[in-house]
């Protein structure tokens, strides 16, 4: 591709250096053999692992500690819960930037997992070894350093194992798609042992002792991650994405009475600070093509003003973004419905008959049961059905996994609501409705279809995210995907939060009696006209995401001839 005269400009997309200062390959022009790539990924799962078996040691069983232990409301504590969820996921922003811009993936989840272990280290003196009065303020400050640890680990680890396969290998570039099944699988048996056995021992034994264990598994995983250090590929820091975002914004803004281009000579080609393949051009967005476009100005100037003339390819991959943003608006309801998982249905949970004195937060065990078998029969049954049908090599579409998955979201709080219902039909029949410390004589196993429905949700619309939001960015921008998709969980938390703030107005200004989830009393606190709400704004989510989906336009790259199929 020719571009005009000026040499600065004639010089083609040139490729990262094999190595950075600091040693770190190119996994683009680093090749290994596809098992030992696959080595390396499972290095970085049971690390992972190990990092989930610690976060749900402390999430899993958290309202209960602040309502029991800290003496919380119940719809405080959820708040609580929701805000802590929130803040942990949007850190993750940040880490991106941080990893892509400066540290590397690989240096940032070094110096994130050190965090994380001193916020495990503060938690478990704060609920040992300091008094009652002084407990709250150590308590949040460090989840709260928790957050910041998570911050680091979460965009990168993921992103960092997927690394490990070559997309230029065409055997490793399919094996990518089983990855991403492979490793939710590992962060489920991870969470899963950790609702098992820590939420046990904080019951039984002590809490003490309950977020002690994850501080153990934390600090055996950073040894585990150092042990491996030379088996990893690394990418190499290219800079901050956001800072080439708004160069192109600010460039198209710039340029934006410039006529459009007519032919390919008038556009700039070069774009040294990229890593990876070349995008292929592409009609949306148009108004972002202007940054593009040479000008006289252009023409004149030695040296490219990089705030006023952008390349193709760097404009295609603001372009990517942009048509991530409302597939990551439409996402925000899913994880509203999620988040009950570890709020309100452990609180529905404590209020009924318990066998074996199980712990309530235990039932999130069976989303994570559900999670495991699910996702070895999607990945080894249904996968292999579907792809002789739709001809697609992971069976359906990204965008129709994910779809699946908002749609079983709806459906979630459509049978959570129905039980409700029924848990306060059969207290109202043997007269506990204001008795809310009394155990309502309905088996908690009742609870089981919303939790593995829970279950489904994920295996679709959370795996799903998770590769929409890795696929289709720009390589170098990976890290800045995950963020993306780790962050709708933090936007849907504090939308959770919000939502339970809007019912409690609402309720208790237009409703006759006390309004829906206030006081301490499940049994008129009307969850179950919380739940309808929730369920309808998850149909509204669906009916805009079955929008968004069928314009939504496939990543391309330049030269590529096979365009991907569209939902």
């Amino acid at each position: 591709m020719n571009n005009y005269s000026t040499p600065l400009l004639t010089t083609p997309i040139s490729a990262a250096a094999s190595q950075d200062a600091h040693g770190d390959v190119n996994p683009f022009q680093a090749k290994k053999p596809m098992k030992n790539s696959w080595k390396s990924a499972i290095f970085i799962i049971v690390v992972e692992m190990a990092q989930r078996f610690a976060y749900f040691g402390v999430s899993g069983n958290l309202i209960t500690y602040l309502i029991n232990v800290l003496g919380m409301p119940i719809s405080t504590a959820a708040k609580s819960v929701n805000v802590w969820h929130g803040v942990s996921a949007l850190f993750p922003l940040l880490g991106a930037f941080v990893a892509d811009s400066y540290l590397g993936r690989f240096r940032t989840i070094l110096f994130s997992s050190i965090i994380y272990l001193m916020g495990l280290v503060l938690l478990t003196i704060s609920v040992s070894a300091i008094s009652l009065v002084h407990r709250k303020p150590i308590f949040f400050l460090a989840l709260y350093v928790l957050s910041v640890g998570e911050g680091g680990h979460k965009p990168c680890v993921q992103t960092f194992a997927a690394d490990q396969f070559d997309e230029n290998v065409p055997e490793e570039k399919l094996a990518k798609s089983s990855f991403f099944n492979w490793w939710y699988l590992g962060i489920v048996i991870g969470s899963t042992a950790a609702i098992l056995v820590i939420i046990y021992a904080q019951e039984h034994i002590g809490w003490a002792i309950g977020f002690g264990m994850p501080m153990i598994a934390v600090a055996g995983a950073l040894l585990v991650f150092l042990i491996g250090k030379k088996r990893y590929r690394r990418a190499v820091p290219v800079g901050s994405p956001f800072t080439r975002m708004m160069q192109v914004m600010v460039a198209a803004v710039r340029k934006r009475n410039v006529s459009d281009m007519n032919d390919a000579q008038r556009v700039c080609y070069q774009d040294e600070d990229s890593s990876g393949p070349a995008l292929a051009r592409t009609n949306q967005f148009k108004f972002l093509d202007k940054a593009m476009i040479i000008d006289e100005t252009d023409v004149l100037n030695q040296k490219r003003n990089k705030w006023r003339l952008c390349s193709v390819n760097q404009v295609e991959v603001v372009k990517l973004v942009f048509r991530l943003f409302p597939i990551w608006i439409s996402t925000f309801m899913f994880n509203v419905a999620i988040a009950q998982l570890s709020t309100y249905f452990t609180k529905q949970g404590s209020t009924m008959v318990r066998h074996l004195k199980i712990p309530p937060a235990t039932l999130q065990v069976i989303t994570g049961f559900t999670i495991l078998t699910a996702v070895a029969i999607y990945d080894r049954l249904l996968v292999p059905i579907a792809r002789k049908f739709t001809k697609h090599p992971s069976g359906i579409t990204m965008l129709q996994r994910l779809g699946i998955g908002i749609f079983l979201s709806m459906m979630t709080m459509v049978v959570a609501a129905v039980v409700e219902a029924k848990r306060l039909g059969i207290a109202e029949k043997h007269g506990l409705i204001d008795a809310p410390k009394s155990v309502v004589p309905m088996s908690i196993w009742w609870l089981v279809p919303q939790y593995m429905l829970c279950g489904l949700t994920d295996v679709f619309g959370v795996v799903g995210m998770q590769e929409i939001f890795y696929d289709q960015v720009a390589e170098e921008m990976r890290s800045m995907g995950a963020a993306m998709y780790i962050s709708t969980t933090g936007v849907g938390s504090f939308m959770s939060s919000g939502v339970i703030s809007v019912v409690q107005i609402i309720s208790s200004r237009y409703g006759h009696g006390e309004g829906w989830l206030t006081g301490n009393n499940l049994n008129r606190a009307h969850l179950d006209y919380f739940y309808w709400v929730l369920a309808g704004l998850c149909g509204l989510s669906l009916c805009f995401y079955v929008w968004v989906a069928r314009r939504f336009v496939y990543k391309k790259i330049e030269c590529q001839n096979d365009v991907n199929a569209e939902a």
